[in-house]
């Protein structure tokens, strides 16, 4: 199915769920491009043992179609001083969750009960921000279905899958705060800062 071998299928066809998708994706390590950036697919991520959010995202995404659903993923957006972050979208009695491939504490799996996929972005607005206390998350993409990558062989690739972290930046995004906002917003507290500095894996060397 999709190219996958048996032993891909035998790992992937027991991450029935999105909580067991989640779990998954959590014991892997992050990818920090030691050897330059990538966008590995998901039998490469099988292969190395890791992945970075996008990576993450697109793995979950393969995972929820071979359970029957659409592969969905959106990018949220962030200002020049920050990193976007890409989650996979799910749906549960019609509510919106996320399953979400982070080094971070706090940018984690979101459970499904968002009534739309602005509500599920919003979520994270207040925990996305950066040492200096600044709440950096500016706008979001509507769910990308990775079908229309078909033509990719984007779950066995042996390339990196550039063409989707490309399309997901030129893909129209919808605002999520005003100007008028962003000038009244408030830094996160130093506690929050502090709290936002713990990270689950740690780069070689440290």
């Amino acid at each position: 199915m999709f190219n996958l071998d048996k032993e891909e299928l035998k790992i992937l066809e027991k991450l029935n769920s999105p909580k067991k998708i989640q779990d998954f994706l959590n014991e892997i390590k992050i990818n920090f491009e030691e050897k330059g950036d990538t966008c590995m697919s998901p039998r490469r991520v099988l292969r190395e043992k890791k992945a970075h959010c996008v990576e993450g995202a697109i793995l979950a995404a393969l995972v929820l179609r071979l359970n029957g659903e659409k592969p969905l993923i959106v990018d949220m957006e962030a200002n020049d001083r920050d990193f976007d972050h890409v989650i996979c979208v799910f749906q549960r009695n019609g509510k919106w969750g996320s399953i979400s491939k982070t080094n971070h504490a706090v940018l984690r799996y979101r459970e499904p009960i968002y009534n739309n996929i602005r509500e599920l972005v919003m979520s994270f607005f207040h925990e996305y921000f950066d040492d200096n206390g600044d709440k950096n998350l500016r706008s979001y993409s509507a769910p990308v279905n990775l079908s229309r990558f078909d033509n990719l062989s984007w779950a066995t690739s042996e390339d990196d899958i550039w063409e989707i972290p490309e399309y997901l930046a030129n893909v129209k995004h919808y605002p999520i705060i005003t100007k008028s906002q962003i000038h009244n917003l408030r830094k996160a507290d130093i506690l929050e800062v502090e709290a936002g500095k713990l990270v689950e894996w740690e780069p070689k060397g440290n």
